[in-house]
């Protein structure tokens, strides 16, 4: 029993004591007797490098978690970032400035290398539409990581097409503005002549009123719009086809008065023939129907030789009546008439 006891004794103290792995086990006295050459178990050791292999293991693994968690967080807001900066190059508005500078045409702009430029950088995005990359917690660091390279990729070429639409734009904005200018220019000259020309031609005097109000409005146009310039080139425009239209009016106006005046002189010629004829024609039904002979069958005074039957006319006829003195029909004063 003593030695049971003692055993016990031996096992708890081993256990309690420190272990040392460099250091061999120790033997107690137990009361004066001799060590006993008995082994002593190694189990306790064994568990003590599980628990650490254990522990380091889990260390590990927690802190690659950490670093991972860590370079995921990074790698995510990385991604955000970049997706970000290419909605803000690629949002609606932007996108239909692209659009709208990608379809004018060399011969809109002053400097048609605009266009090649805008050419060359649409072709790099590939087309022109918006692009839908997201960046989500549930992807992988590599999978964030690849998405933030293509849209930093993606925003680098649109930040590119961005910088050539403007320049194309503002080419064809100052190529309007020049063509505006130059229109404005020859439509006030064009007005100018048309003034100046229906003087004394136009059914209606406002309309050279209002034209001349164009035409002094045209010339205080000023500023870097051309849609000023385009306006007041309308407006004179439209002030022209008024004058036009009026100068159309009078001279049709006219015309039919010359019409009219033509027609009331050749109705007033006619019945003036018309009444010249009905005299004339009295005339001869006055006259004798055979030629007069000068004083044949003797009498009176002579007479004088009447004119040939085809020379009758209303003068001719006076005169000889005037000058016959046998009264005009071929007798004698004292009334015997000589026939034949």
């Amino acid at each position: 029993m003593a030695n049971q006891k003692d055993e016990k004794t031996e096992r708890l103290e081993s256990v309690s004591a420190p272990v040392e792995a460099s250091a061999p086990p120790s033997t107690m006295p137990d009361h004066g007797k001799a060590p006993s050459s008995r082994p002593r178990p190694k189990r306790p050791v064994a568990v003590v490098v599980v628990v650490v292999a254990v522990v380091v293991v889990v260390a590990g693994l927690v802190g690659w978690r950490v670093v991972e968690s860590r370079r995921h967080g990074a790698a995510l807001d990385s991604c955000n970032r970049a997706v970000k900066t290419l909605q803000d190059k690629t949002n609606p508005s932007r996108m239909a400035s692209y659009r709208e500078a990608s379809y004018v045409k060399t011969e809109q702009v002053k400097d048609a290398k605009t266009v090649q430029v805008m050419a060359r950088d649409v072709k790099a995005v590939g087309e022109l539409k918006q692009p839908t990359l997201q960046c989500k917690a549930s992807m992988s660091t590599g999978e964030l990581k690849t998405a933030a390279s293509k849209a930093n990729k993606l925003a680098s070429e649109y930040a590119a097409v961005s910088k050539s639409a403007k320049s194309v734009l503002a080419s064809r904005d100052a190529k309007s503005l020049e063509d505006a200018k130059t229109a404005l220019n020859v439509k006030k000259d064009e007005a100018s002549s048309l003034f100046s020309d229906s003087d004394g031609k136009v059914a209606d005097n406002a309309t050279r009123d209002g034209l001349q109000q164009a035409i002094d409005q045209g010339g205080q146009v000023k500023g870097d719009k051309a849609k000023k310039y385009k306006d007041a080139a309308n407006a004179l425009q439209a002030a022209i086809d008024q004058v036009n239209a009026s100068m159309q009016a009078k001279s049709q106006a006219d015309q039919q008065a010359a019409a009219q005046v033509a027609q009331q002189q050749g109705a007033a010629r006619r019945r003036q023939a018309s009444s010249s004829n009905g005299r004339k024609g009295s005339t001869r039904s006055r006259r004798p129907s055979y030629r007069p002979s000068g004083n044949r069958g003797g009498g009176g005074g002579g007479s004088v030789p009447a004119p040939a039957q085809d020379d009758w006319s209303e003068q001719a006829f006076l005169e000889w009546s005037k000058g016959n003195t046998t009264g005009g029909n071929g007798c004698n004063p004292d009334g015997s008439c000589g026939i034949g």
